[in-house]
């Protein structure tokens, strides 16, 4: 294996480490040349990964000598999780024995402050002299000692030949990668290079064919060949520091039990594999179709045939591994738990070509300056960015709701500004509430929004005959993922006129019960030339470019779309890089995916309350372009939560063109219960209110004061 991020003998079980202080042991290297330094200490780095099975009070090196192999700690994890480094035993007055009593609290050590996480690489140097140690987490200082010598430096060198340092046998489940015994005159900031992979769910990319009821389970269409649906899922290999690698390797997908781990096996009435992956049109057993890795990213389209409920309503995972003989952990990802049900299952309906991830889009109003019926939404986002609807009078923030049901000749409820429940006079056609419920085949509720929609098109039914884009191909956009419609989307625009892709765009609305589509589709077309006009100034004509070339064309572009003078700082357009998934260099590809994520935000700055937004740096109401892992980090705090009401507001990562939903504006806030939430937000446009957006949200009760992404720090500081 070329790439020596990947070797598989860099990594080691942590039970397997034996490690010699007087030279490279099994597992570990020499530091180079001894000198005089060297013989008062030494230096220990090396990359450690703990899974989640591993327990507080765990020791994780040891202290051994040929005399004495019993439990005397050097590295391990304290009562609260915390790395904690011990002197050495036979050198130091302060080191424990092996009469030390468990867990060692009475004992001199140097901890960190924050506490070790789990499954995540962390790069640890331990620094150990004649009259200090230090501890290193990921190339910072975080914790010292001062130290008293049992030994002349003579006797101390001796001494130290006698220890050697050993993982722990078995009871903590942990790997290592690049052990390195250094003289205690080399820099451990230094060694903070070389960073280990790990294999991991793409949370940046959109789950298509996923619905989040809130809960953290996934709910997914499966059964029958004639019922399931395709559900696309994306993983990355990354190094430990956040990049993707770029390396020659096969991705297999299966379907196991989220309680235990164990595969899915196959049932009598279901003679096809659990979980199924579609290649060239054909579906197969996903455990026979690996899917190689492309600058670190491999796609995965699927279909699980086996429901839940043949399953004792047991759960599901996908499981993604790489194909190498060793299994490790790191090298393999799990999706969330799903629950697989039929398309008929009335509980938790999927509509037509809806999903809840891509019911509505928050700028349909904004970007067309009015909506249907000129009412605002407010829209709860469950699990990563998923959304649920709720009809408002004002920009609202309100907490979760279930869709109204239309059951019999009831009709469903809206929310007004009091809160109080009111119902919305809505008739529809027999035919066309026929015809829809036919095609989708399951429960025919309709949603505030989708209620209003029907309405509104019930005048445009007629004209369906007259749409040279026929209804297959409109059936086809309104339930593929977000990558078919793209696809759809770019063969149309070849020989459709600007009349034929409006008309489509009104009957996608219609069938798929969704106005937010209609805007990423009149998108469409600028959207590419201007793409392929900045690839082509970019470029000139050559097939990849240095990233460092793009950065100001790309920048350029963001301000003309955007009408702004405030361009992209440093941390956005690391945050683009890490949308398009590229290197030092940038390529077609990549270039397109990230394009088809930052138009549409762009394009949403240019509405003219959120251009002012941006715009104000003081305070700074949109920090830029950050992530949700950045919003969360910050709102949370190195000392726990922020007080409650604190927000930030952010672009969420996870929605690019033409999903309904790009382009979205998104609240990251502390609920009074102290749990983060998320809520996308939009605007009122049937009682406008003359205010600023800021003024607006201040109001709202959940909201109270806006919080600052301390990108550097990731902390957040109240404005």
């Amino acid at each position: 294996m070329a790439d020596k991020q990947c070797r598989e003998e860099d990594y080691s079980q942590l039970r397997d480490l034996r490690i010699s202080l007087n030279r490279g042991g099994e597992g570990g290297k020499g530091g180079g040349e001894e000198d005089g330094d060297s013989d008062s200490g030494f230096s220990l780095c090396f990359w450690l990964y703990l899974s989640s099975s591993a327990r507080p009070s765990s020791v994780i090196l040891r202290q051994m000598t040929s005399e004495n192999e019993d439990e005397v700690p050097f590295l391990a994890l304290s009562e609260d999780n915390k790395l904690t480094l011990f002197p050495l035993m036979f050198l130091h007055e302060e080191a424990p024995s092996t009469s030390s009593s468990f867990p060692w609290t009475d004992m001199l050590h140097a901890s960190a402050e924050i506490e070790c996480p789990l499954e995540k690489w962390v790069h640890v140097g331990c620094e150990v002299a004649t009259n200090h140690m230090f501890l290193h987490i990921d190339g910072k200082l975080v914790g010292e000692e001062s130290l008293t010598s049992l030994c002349s430096e003579h006797h101390f060198r001796d001494n130290l030949k006698r220890i050697s340092l050993a993982g722990n046998d078995g009871k903590l489940d942990g790997y290592v990668y690049n052990v390195q015994v250094l003289p205690i005159s080399a820099s451990i900031t230094d060694q903070f290079v070389k960073p280990p992979v790990k294999l991991s769910l793409d949370g940046s990319s959109i789950f298509d064919g996923v619905e989040d009821g809130g809960d953290g389970v996934w709910s997914i269409v499966g059964g029958k060949a004639s019922c399931r649906r395709n559900f696309c899922l994306h993983v990355v290999l990354a190094n430990a520091f956040g990049r993707s690698v770029n390396k020659e390797m096969e991705i297999v997908a299966s379907l196991v039990y989220a309680d235990n781990g164990s595969p899915v096996e196959k049932t009598r009435d279901v003679a096809e594999a659990p979980l199924l992956t579609s290649y060239d049109g054909l579906e197969h057993p996903s455990t026979d179709r690996p899917v190689p890795l492309i600058r670190g990213r491999a796609t995965f389209k699927l279909k699980i045939s086996q429901l839940s409920s043949k399953s004792d309503n047991r759960l599901f995972r996908v499981c993604f591994r790489t194909m190498h003989a060793q299994t490790y952990p790191f090298l393999e990802a799990y999706s969330h738990p799903i629950r697989c049900i039929s398309r008929n299952r009335s509980n938790r309906p999927l509509a037509l070509g809806k999903r809840l991830a891509s019911t509505t889009a928050l700028f349909d109003e904004i970007h067309s300056g009015k909506g249907n019926d000129g009412s605002g939404v407010v829209q709860e986002i469950y699990g990563d960015d998923h959304f649920h609807i709720l009809n408002q009078s004002v920009l609202r923030c309100n907490t979760p709701s279930k869709h109204s049901k239309l059951e019999n000749d009831k009709s469903p409820s809206s929310i007004d500004t009091s809160g109080i429940l009111e119902k919305d006079e809505i008739s529809l056609k027999t035919s066309l509430e026929a015809r829809s419920n036919n095609f989708e085949g399951t429960d025919g509720a309709l949603s505030d929004s989708e209620s209003t929609d029907a309405r509104n098109y019930e005048s445009r039914w007629t004209k369906e005959a007259m749409n040279p884009i026929s209804d297959a191909v409109i059936f086809k956009y309104c339930l593929e993922d977000t990558y078919e419609r793209l696809m759809l989307l770019k063969d149309m625009l070849t020989s459709a006129s600007d009349e034929d892709i409006t008309n489509f765009a009104e009957q996608v609305c219609l069938y798929a019960g969704c106005s937010h589509h209609r805007y990423q589709i009149l998108i469409s077309k600028r959207l590419l030339q201007e793409g392929v006009d900045t690839w082509n100034s970019i470029t000139r004509n050559s097939h990849h470019v240095l990233w460092t070339d793009v950065v100001p064309e790309i920048d350029k572009r963001f301000r003309n779309i955007a009408c702004s003078n405030r361009g992209l700082s440093g941390e956005d357009l690391d945050v683009l890089r890490g949308i398009a998934g590229c290197g030092d260099q940038l390529g077609q590809e990549e270039f397109a995916r990230m394009w088809y994520w930052l138009y549409p935000v762009a394009s949403a700055l240019s509405n003219e309350q959120i251009n002012a937004m941006w715009a104000c740096l003081s305070p700074k109401w949109i920090e830029g372009l950050i992530t949700r892992e950045e919003a969360e980090i910050a709102l949370k705090g190195s000392r726990g939560p922020q007080k409650p009401g604190t927000f930030v507001l952010r672009f969420p990562t996870s929605r690019s063109w033409p999903h309904p939903d790009a382009g979205s504006l998104v609240v990251t806030y502390v609920g009074a219960d102290s749990a983060l939430h998320h809520k996308l937000l939009s605007l009122d446009y049937r009682k406008k209110d003359a205010r600023p957006l800021p003024e607006l949200l201040l109001e709202e009760p959940e909201l109270s004061q806006l919080g600052r992404v301390c990108r550097q720090g990731n902390a957040a500081c109240q404005s």
